[in-house]
C-alpha cells in the first residue's frame, strides 16, 4: 500500500508478521554497520533497525527548514529549537494541514542567539540538555553515599529508576546509575553475570571498576550467525569475558532479560531492570531497576532448601536459570544455591521460550502472573472496576481487534486477584496502555532519535487501529521524567481514583504475544517466543494487610514510606484527537524537536 503526503511518498509492506510481535525485521539485530566509525556509521554492537535509524539522526542531524526538503547538517553545527507541530495521521484523512502557520516563530524569534536556546526546550527540560557529539557524558552519583544510603532502609521496595542527564538534580537523588550498582560499596566483586538483548561489550567493561575489570564477566545474549561472531570479535580482546548462548528455537524470539548476578566476597546481588548494556540507555531515558539485599552466604553444610523466601524467589531463580539448558550457567546455580535469599520480598515473573502444556503452562508468561496473583493477591470490593494500567516501549501484532489476545487472555491473567469464583466478562475491566505520542517524543530530551527505542512499525500499526483507542500519552511529573522517554516496562491494577494499586510489576517484556504467550490448540497449550524477566510486588509481602499499596504522590519522598512509587503520572492521559502513537519507521518532518531537527529514518 502506498501513501502520499509532504514527504513524498512510501510504501507498506503487505508481508503479515502476526506471529512476530515485536520481532519484526525492523526490530531484529543488523549487523550491516557493525564494527564501522565514522559520524554516519552504525554502532558497534548489533542492534535493531530502529536503534540504527536513531543513531544515524544523532551522528547526522536532518535540520528543520520551512522547505520541503531536510537539509542534513553536522552535529557541531548550532541546532535551532523546537516548534509546536503535528506527526504522522494514520488515519485516512491528513489533517496535518491544520495547524495555524501563525503558531509557527519566525526566524527573530527564540531561535536567534545561543543564549536563548533554554527557553525553546519544553517545560522541565534544562539549558543544556542538548546531546554532546560522544554520548558518553552519562555519570554516576557526585556523592557515593547516596548510593550507600539507598541500600539501608530509604527504599523498602529496592525499586529504583535510572539517573537521567537533563533534569533536576533532586529527581536523580534517589536514581542509580549502572557504575553505582556496580561500585565497590555494594560489594567486592568475585565474578558477574550480564543477561541482555543489546550489548556494547567496550563500554560495559568501562562501567566496572577499575579494580573489578578483570574479574570473570558472563555475557549471556541471544546473537546468532554475523551478529553473534560480531559481538564475539568485540569481546576477544578481553580475556576475562565469556559469552554464553541464550537457545532461540522459534522464530521471532529474542533474549530480551535484562539481569545482574554479583558475586561477592560478602555474597550475592541480584539485579533485575530494563535497560540495554549501551551508554543510550543509562543516558536520559526512564528505565526501572529492582535491586536484591546483599545475599549472604549460608553455613557449610545447609540443607538445599535453605536461604528460600516467602515468594519462593530462590527456586524460581534457579528455574530460571536451568531453563537456559546451558552448562556454563549450571555454575551460577551452583553459587546461588550457596546463598540466603529468604528476605527477598518479590516475586520473580519470568518468560523463556518454548511450548508448554497442562501445569508447565503456568510457569511462565502470562499465565505465571494469573497464578501469582490467584494465589497471592487480595480479592478486593468493587474491583472490576479497578482499571488494569500496561505500560511499555514496543508493540507487537496483537490480531484484528482487542477480542484476540488483549482483551482476553491476556487482560484475564492482569484481572485475576485471590481465588475468586465469579469470573469477571470481557468489558468490566477497563484497560490503560501507556506509550508516547509522536509530540512525547519530539519534545523529548533527546528529540526524535528517542523514537529509536520505542520500534513500533507501521507495517503492525497500520493492522491495529483499533489499539489506538486505549493509548494513554507519557507523562512523569511525579519522578520529573516527562521528557525522558520510557525504556521501562511496567502493569499494575489501579483502582478507579488511582490512588491505590493491587499490585505492580516492572519487567522486560512489551505488549507482544512473543514476550508474554499466546494460547495454542484451543487454549491447551501456550507458546512464547521470547526470554523476558521481571519482578511483582505484591503489598502483603510488605505487611499491608488491606490487599493494596498507597499510590505514593511523589515518587521522591520520604513519606508515606510504604506508598509505592509508581515512576508515571496517574490518572494516565488519553490521546486526544490530534495525537498518534510514535511509529518509528516513518518521517516527521512538519514540526523540529527540541534539537531543531526532523526525522527521517532512512
Amino acid at each position: 500500500m502506498s501513501q502520499g503526503s509532504e514527504h513524498g511518498k512510501w510504501t507498506v509492506s503487505s508481508s503479515d508478521d502476526e506471529s512476530a510481535g515485536e520481532q519484526t525485521n525492523s526490530q531484529m539485530p543488523s549487523t550491516s554497520l557493525l564494527q564501522q566509525t565514522g559520524q554516519a556509521k552504525g554502532p558497534r554492537y548489533p542492534c535493531s533497525e530502529a536503534r540504527k535509524a536513531a543513531h544515524k539522526r544523532k551522528a547526522s542531524p536532518l535540520e528543520h527548514s520551512d522547505g520541503s526538503f531536510p537539509q542534513e547538517v553536522a552535529p557541531a553545527q548550532k541546532q535551532k529549537p523546537s516548534q509546536e507541530g503535528l506527526g504522522w495521521c494514520l488515519s485516512s484523512s491528513d489533517d496535518d494541514d491544520e495547524d495555524d502557520p501563525k503558531e509557527r516563530r519566525g526566524k527573530g524569534g527564540a531561535a536567534a542567539g545561543v543564549g536563548q536556546e533554554e527557553h525553546c526546550a519544553p517545560k522541565g527540560i534544562l539549558s543544556n540538555h542538548k546531546l554532546p557529539p560522544s554520548y558518553e557524558t552519562t555519570e554516576p552519583s557526585d556523592r557515593v553515599q547516596d548510593a550507600w544510603d539507598l541500600l539501608n532502609g530509604r527504599n523498602p521496595f529496592r525499586f529504583f529508576l535510572t539517573k537521567v542527564k537533563g533534569i533536576k538534580a533532586k529527581y536523580n537523588s534517589g536514581s542509580l546509575h549502572i557504575k553505582d550498582i556496580l561500585s565497590p560499596l555494594f560489594g567486592t566483586l568475585v565474578s558477574s553475570a550480564q543477561f541482555n538483548y543489546c550489548i556494547d561489550v567496550e563500554w560495559l567493561v568501562k562501567q566496572y571498576p577499575k579494580e573489578f575489570r578483570d574479574k570473570p564477566l558472563l555475557i549471556i545474549h541471544g546473537e546468532k550467525r554475523e551478529s553473534k561472531a560480531a559481538l564475539h570479535e568485540e569481546a576477544h580482546p578481553y580475556k576475562n569475558v565469556r559469552l554464553c548462548q541464550a537457545k532461540l528455537d522459534i522464530a521471532f524470539g529474542t533474549h530480551h532479560t535484562k539481569m545482574m548476578l554479583l558475586h561477592y566476597e560478602e555474597g550475592l546481588r541480584v539485579v533485575i531492570h530494563t535497560s540495554n548494556l549501551i551508554d543510550d540507555d543509562w543516558y536520559q531515558k526512564t528505565q526501572g531497576i529492582w535491586l536484591s539485599p546483599l545475599y549472604p552466604k549460608l553455613p557449610l553444610g545447609a540443607a538445599e532448601s535453605a536461604g528460600e523466601s516467602r515468594t519462593n524467589f530462590k527456586c524460581d531463580l534457579i528455574s530460571y536459570l536451568r531453563s537456559y539448558g546451558s552448562p556454563t550457567l549450571n555454575e551460577w546455580v551452583e553459587i546461588i544455591k550457596q546463598h540466603d535469599l529468604s528476605e527477598t520480598r518479590v516475586y520473580l515473573l519470568g518468560s523463556t521460550p518454548g511450548r508448554y502444556q497442562g501445569s508447565e503452562k503456568e510457569k511462565w508468561g502470562h499465565l505465571r502472573l494469573r497464578k501469582l496473583l490467584k494465589e497471592h493477591a487480595t480479592q478486593l470490593p468493587d474491583q472490576h472496576s479497578w482499571p488494569v494500567i500496561g505500560q511499555f516501549s514496543s508493540i507487537g501484532s496483537l490480531g484484528a481487534d482487542h477480542s484476540k489476545w488483549l482483551c482476553s487472555e491476556f487482560r484475564d491473567s492482569l484481572i485475576s486477584l485471590g481465588n475468586n469464583t465469579k469470573t469477571l466478562t470481557n468489558h468490566d475491566v477497563p484497560v490503560h496502555l501507556v506509550y508516547p505520542s509522536v509530540d512525547n517524543v519530539r519534545q523529548s530530551l533527546e528529540g526524535y532519535p528517542a523514537g529509536g527505542s520505542l520500534p513500533y512499525s507501521i507495517q503492525t500499526a497500520q493492522k491495529q487501529l483499533w489499539l489506538h483507542s486505549y493509548f494513554h500519552k507519557w507523562s512523569a511529573e511525579t519522578s520529573g521524567r516527562s521528557h525522558a522517554m520510557p525504556h521501562i516496562k511496567t502493569y499494575m491494577r489501579s483502582s478507579p481514583d488511582f490512588q491505590k494499586i493491587a499490585w505492580f510489576l516492572v519487567t522486560s517484556a512489551n505488549l507482544s504475544k512473543a514476550a508474554w504467550g499466546v494460547f495454542e490448540k484451543n487454549g491447551t497449550q501456550m507458546m512464547i517466543r521470547s526470554y523476558e524477566l521481571g519482578v511483582l510486588f505484591l503489598p502483603s509481602e510488605f505487611g499491608l494487610d488491606a490487599g493494596y499499596f498507597q499510590v505514593k504522590e511523589n515518587m521522591f519522598s520520604d513519606e508515606p514510606v510504604l506508598a509505592f512509587p509508581v515512576p508515571y503520572d496517574l490518572p494516565p492521559e488519553k490521546y486526544e484527537s490530534k495525537d498518534r502513537p510514535w511509529i518509528w519507521n516513518i518521517p516527521y518532518t512538519k514540526a523540529p524537536d527540541t534539537h531543531g531537527n526532523m526525522w527521517v529514518p532512512k
